[in-house]
């Protein structure tokens, strides 16, 4: 199948491998990509961050910086420090993404990570307050795209479980 029928006709183009039981990739329907993880102190490693980890799912590759540093809490919210995740898609990791300002995908991407991040409760806020009224952990949870191949959103949530740990 050709790259042309996938963009001047996706439908059909999908239909044919629903047909033949496989993924454009070459995986059959129910097989899950082929996953690696590296946390921390190794090749992936990056040294000003707290916690790392570089996760491949499938062609897809993401890779997560953790930063710690401490702040006042908001005034609202006198109690919980703060999560602040930040997914980039920069051009080098595919053709269909343009440097400069984060766009709508990438926007929609960190916004999905925050909402999983509250909706989860994987951290509790409360449990980055050091005093209350006085002091907080922000933790500053940067998610790099290095190569895009689909599925970013598990890529991405797999990879700040993996930095978060570390």
């Amino acid at each position: 199948l050709s790259i042309c029928s996938r963009t001047v006709e996706p439908l059909e183009y999908y239909r044919r491998f629903l047909k033949e039981n496989c993924r454009p990739d070459g995986r059959e329907l129910g097989e899950f990509r082929t996953t690696t993880v590296n946390i921390g102190k190794c090749l992936c490693s990056i040294t000003t961050a707290d916690g790392s980890a570089l996760v491949k799912l499938g062609n897809t590759t993401v890779i997560c910086g953790v930063k710690a540093e401490l702040a006042a809490p908001a005034v609202d919210s006198v109690n919980k420090g703060y999560i602040v995740p930040n997914v980039e898609l920069p051009s080098l990791c595919a053709e269909r993404f343009r440097s400069g300002p984060p766009g709508e995908e990438a926007q929609a991407a960190s916004q999905f990570i925050a909402d999983v991040i509250e909706n989860s409760q994987m951290i509790l806020k409360e449990d980055l307050c050091i005093a209350s009224g006085k002091l907080a952990w922000v933790l500053y949870c940067d998610i790099i795209c290095l190569d895009y191949d689909g599925n970013l959103l598990d890529a991405s949530v797999f990879a700040l479980l993996a930095a978060l740990k570390n």
